[in-house]
């Protein structure tokens, strides 16, 4: 198929790219390449995507509409939009950034697929359209009306904006809940890589809520899987959908929600040892309090996504941790 995956230099966009080219599909990357986090390790990833003859790589941005179009051009099979403004803390310092990439980036990638159909568009959403919830697991069931993050904020409104496409174009598409993604080649700005970047240059790390907290971490070979099982899903319109007790998982649009996770909480002070063993380095910690936009405890329920697609994730935070700790002693020179 020719798939388009938007955010390909990124973490997550780079291992499905890969993996699809792997599977014979033909890809095109599109990515800004912007300086939220170091350059250098986009065009790394990027770098192996270009071996490949399969893989054509467009810079652009998604708030560009006319340069969006253009690669547009010719219409795919299925769509996947990875691209977006991350990081909960990072919204609260320049909103501005969230609101242009997460909300006019994708308004442009709805409308384009709009007069463009793909078969399937698959969008990522994330974790931190919880809030305040209090229940867990997370399930897709939820009400999810009650953000603590701008970047909470405009996810959810990616899924509100979806299913308004999907009702009224009969767009098929379908929204994952990302759950903390982890492993080699990540996004620096995530806590688990400033721990390393830390202990391995023996500063302290800050330990929010004073370490008590948990988070639902999934190692980004599960997600991969995960989203090329998806493909194929296609959501029909669901006639039966009741408008008196709305459950939020389903519409009556081709329009399906599932979170993406491990299903499996690590506390954050086994999280911290796990780590300090895989790099042979013991941390220097500071306790300090819950920051604004943070939770203290993610779990995901993947009852959905495992009945659509067969979906389970594999990889515990040993093995994990383990191939993230290999790379990032080599990537970055450092000797345990």
């Amino acid at each position: 198929m020719k798939i388009l995956v938007t955010g390909s230099a990124g973490f997550i966009g780079h291992f499905l790219s890969a993996k699809l080219i792997a599977e014979g599909h033909y890809v095109t990357g599109v990515d800004n390449l912007c300086d939220y986090y170091d350059v250098s390790l986009k065009e790394y990833r990027n770098s192996f995507l270009h071996a490949s003859g399969s893989y054509r790589f467009v810079r652009c941005d998604l708030c560009d509409y006319t340069s969006l179009e253009s690669v547009f051009a010719d219409g795919f099979d299925v769509v996947i939009n990875l691209a977006a403004q991350a990081g909960v803390r990072y919204s609260i310092e320049n909103p501005s950034a969230y609101i242009q990439s997460n909300l006019v980036g994708f308004a442009n990638i709805l409308e384009l697929c709009r007069s463009r159909p793909p078969r399937h568009l698959i969008f990522a959403s994330s974790s931190s359209v919880y809030g305040i919830n209090a229940q867990s697991p997370f399930s897709e069931h939820h009400n999810v009306d009650h953000p603590v993050s701008l970047y909470a904020a405009t996810k959810k409104s990616n899924e509100l904006m979806a299913h308004a496409y999907a009702d009224l174009y009969d767009l098929p598409v379908s929204g994952l809940r990302f759950f903390t993604v982890y492993g080699p080649m990540g996004r620096p700005d995530m806590a688990y890589f400033k721990f390393a970047k830390s202990i391995m240059n023996d500063q302290p790390i800050d330990i929010y809520n004073n370490g008590d907290m948990s988070r639902d971490f999934t190692y980004v070979d599960d997600i991969v899987e995960g989203i090329v099982r998806l493909i194929d899903c296609i959501p029909a319109r669901n006639d039966g959908w009741d408008t008196l007790a709305a459950d939020p998982a389903t519409s009556r649009a081709p329009y399906r929600i599932y979170n993406i996770g491990n299903n499996s909480p690590v506390r954050l002070d086994r999280f911290v040892e796990t780590l300090e063993s895989v790099l042979g380095r013991k941390a220097r910690k500071r306790m300090l309090p819950m920051q604004p936009g943070d939770v203290p405890s993610t779990c995901a329920d993947i009852t959905l996504l495992e009945r659509a697609t067969g979906y389970r994730p594999r990889i515990g935070i040993e093995d994990g941790l383990a191939r993230f700790g290999a790379w990032f002693l080599h990537y970055y020179k450092y000797s345990s």
